[in-house]
């Protein structure tokens, strides 16, 4: 008796420290070790069927989830209290807990708690898409008839965020070179600006941001820095070690690794992601509890895949710049990149994606993807399958040849994104494919 006493002291204490200290997880836990919790009286053990079917075998206690080596899914939309006071206690932040599913999920915040770590942030928020994620942030973070400065080179749907939503709020933005330094020190001396954003790499020509040095130029002028890290992943590149603010990532992409869920991420500073939080609860961009899962577990293997990715990637782009049919090669990895030097003092590794481009036209660039037998014709990336497309068809063909030409999109441009079968096959299928062109 005196033991179990001993036991049952230790865990009180325990769950008071946590519940005190809001550690959710662990006061979960603590939670846990209270086998009978909200037992009503007698009404759900003796009521009638449909009562019973309602709250037989759940409200008389629920099992113990904190023995399971997996995260369990909490696929529910809504949080309990067991009374009034323990909800004054949560709304006070003394009880640590949930309260709506749009707010907050125990299997969501195990992702957010992981990416945090990998990425050396103080805070984390993960959403619906990597999408939802930027126009949050943008939201967020820009005020109203503020200034944004963002690249040339970047994702379609952001450039069109930026181009036609944004200025409904009277945000404008400076849009520059990634690599052209004059051009962002006259912005920031022109503007009032509050927010740099770029990917590094950048979609889909790879150009990468000299992370410090933006970060430097923009903070003398109080801006913040945002770099979309999609293509590197903290395993390549880490841009808040480098002086960034910010990082997001579509996690569809390598964080989950597969090609089976659609997420989104930032990290940051507690108070740049606490001010995120409070839009994306009023716009709703939650990520289901089951697709956090699917991201928590992909994540477990995200190293493993990344130094996959990163190898066939590397050794393609080396045989593809020596190959007579091949015009250019863009891959940060390779000594004719423009920023290659760059690339190589902030980043580990050079990423999956290598982008080429065919010594032809459209239509023989097309012939040349449809020769591929390996990859799929696919409008993503990071997943262990190798796919390939086309963006002046896939993602720019409604733009017509004139402004594909003034976006920098080229008919003959090929994205390639290397997933991690075996690299011989990777080569064999594309060397197949050129010489049929």
């Amino acid at each position: 008796g005196r033991i179990a006493n001993d036991i049952h002291a230790k865990r009180t204490r325990w769950k008071a420290k946590c519940v005190g200290k809001g550690h959710v997880h662990a006061a979960a836990e603590a939670e846990a070790q209270t086998v009978v919790k909200r037992t009503p009286s007698g009404a759900a053990a003796q009521g009638a069927g449909g009562t019973l079917a309602v709250h037989g075998g759940e409200r008389g206690g629920r099992p113990r989830v904190s023995d399971s080596l997996t995260t369990p899914i909490v696929q529910t939309s809504t949080y309990t209290f067991q009374n009034t006071a323990e909800l004054i206690a949560y709304q006070e932040g003394r009880y640590g807990s949930y309260e709506y599913g749009r707010y907050g999920n125990p299997t969501t915040r195990a992702v957010e708690e992981k990416l945090k770590a990998m990425e050396r942030a103080e805070d984390c928020l993960i959403s619906s898409s990597g999408m939802n994620t930027a126009t949050t942030m943008l939201m967020a973070l820009v005020p109203a008839g503020g200034h944004i400065v963002t690249t040339t080179d970047c994702y379609r749907r952001t450039r069109q965020f930026i181009q036609t939503v944004l200025p409904k709020m009277g945000i404008t933005a400076s849009v520059i070179d990634p690599a052209d330094i004059q051009a962002l020190q006259e912005a920031l001396d022109t503007h009032e600006v509050s927010l740099y954003f770029s990917e590094s790499p950048t979609n889909p020509y790879l150009r990468c941001i000299d992370i410090p040095l933006v970060s430097r130029m923009c903070h003398e002028k109080g801006a913040l820095v945002c770099i979309d890290g999609t293509f590197c992943t903290p395993i390549n590149q880490r841009p808040i070690e480098l002086g960034a603010d910010i990082v997001i990532h579509s996690a569809t992409k390598y964080l989950a690794g597969h090609n089976d869920v659609l997420a989104g991420a930032i990290c940051g500073t507690e108070d740049v992601v606490s001010k995120v939080k409070q839009v994306h609860n009023v716009l709703g961009g939650v990520v289901d509890p089951h697709a956090a899962y699917l991201v928590l577990r992909g994540m477990k293997t995200l190293e493993l895949r990344v130094e996959r990715h990163n190898k066939n990637a590397m050794a393609l782009a080396e045989v593809l710049e020596k190959h007579p049919r091949i015009a250019k090669v863009h891959y940060p990895g390779l000594k004719s990149h423009p920023e290659h030097e760059i690339a190589t003092k902030q980043m580990s590794g050079y990423g999956g994606v290598v982008s080429f481009e065919v010594d032809g036209d459209l239509e023989t660039t097309s012939k040349f993807i449809d020769s591929c037998r390996l990859p799929y014709i696919a409008p993503s990336l990071g997943g262990v399958e190798t796919l390939i497309e086309q963006p002046t068809v896939i993602s720019y063909w409604d733009q017509g040849p004139e402004m594909r030409a003034k976006l920098g999109i080229k008919d003959n441009l090929v994205r390639f994104s290397c997933g991690i079968e075996n690299f011989d096959d990777i080569c064999e299928d594309v060397l197949q494919a050129l010489d049929k062109i």
